[in-house]
């Protein structure tokens, strides 16, 4: 069973939220004893689901939260925005898909460099990511 242990929530509403948005990312991975690496793959995914969110919705809201199952621990964060939407998530799923002027790594390099991923959209209503790293994932 899955259980919070922290919760912070953050707006990103400008272009500069995005260092104090991975400091805080950094904080609550260095709070479990997460590797480098680990932390690094974390914050190089939320990097870049925090930049899809601002330049395709306006940005929006990020939940970060602290979580454990068993002895395992780890960093969970919840995007969510109120932007267009996404009208076809297996496309947007793709690796080299890009709807902007990008390489097109968001979604699926994201999905690849954590544990748990999970996309919910609705055209007109918005986006929502979850992304889970394990410490030891």
């Amino acid at each position: 069973m899955l259980m919070t242990l922290s919760k912070d929530s953050m707006s990103i509403t400008r272009e500069q939220d995005l260092v104090p948005f991975r400091n805080r990312v950094k904080e609550a991975a260095v709070k479990i004893g997460m590797g480098i690496v680990n932390q690094t793959k974390l914050i190089t995914a939320a990097s870049e689901l925090v930049r899809n969110m601002f330049r395709y919705a306006g940005g929006g809201e990020v939940l970060i939260e602290i979580v454990s199952k068993g002895r395992e621990s780890g960093v969970r964060l919840t995007f969510a925005d109120k932007g267009p939407g996404i009208a076809n998530l297996d496309l947007a799923m793709q690796d080299g898909y890009s709807t902007g002027k990008s390489l097109g790594l968001g979604l699926p390099g994201a999905k690849r460099l954590v544990n748990e991923f999970d996309l919910k959209s609705t055209v007109g209503q918005g986006t929502t990511v979850m992304i889970l790293k394990w410490k030891n994932g």
